[in-house]
């Protein structure tokens, strides 16, 4: 079991910036191998993707929504998941949440890719994100 932590959330003007963090509880542990994935929900929506990182390519995915103004990445010690938000838009207020699952062993970058939010095996509470105009 994998408890995810989330923090980073606040409150901001449109056009200010806010870094979000998400982090294994427990120690040691790392995201060795594993898809990674920023969502959010704002209220009266559904959850949507926001970003995605594998760690077993390197290979990662942004919303066009939020395209050129967010920025995942993972740090080289690969336990934490950070999300870089800019230039945040009133439209950007949701509650964040980040996922995990462990990419099975042998298999492509497109298992990640392919992998359904439903799918991911972990998931944290979350940490509201307010953008006021």
């Amino acid at each position: 079991q994998v408890d995810l932590v989330e923090s980073g959330g606040g409150s901001v003007q449109a056009g200010g910036s806010l870094t979000l963090s998400c982090a294994a509880s427990g120690y040691p542990y790392a995201f060795d191998d594993y898809c990674l994935g920023w969502f959010r929900q704002a209220p009266g929506r559904e959850r949507e993707e926001v970003a995605r990182f594998n760690d077993g390519d390197g290979s990662e995915y942004v919303a066009d929504s939020v395209k050129g103004r967010f920025t995942i990445s993972l740090d080289d010690a690969k336990k934490t998941l950070d999300l870089q938000m800019n230039s945040l838009k009133s439209e950007d207020t949701a509650m964040y949440y980040c996922a995990a699952s462990r990419n099975p062993p042998y298999v492509s970058g497109d298992y990640c890719t392919n992998l359904r939010q439903d799918e991911f095996n972990y998931w944290g509470q979350g940490t509201q994100v307010t953008v006021s105009s």
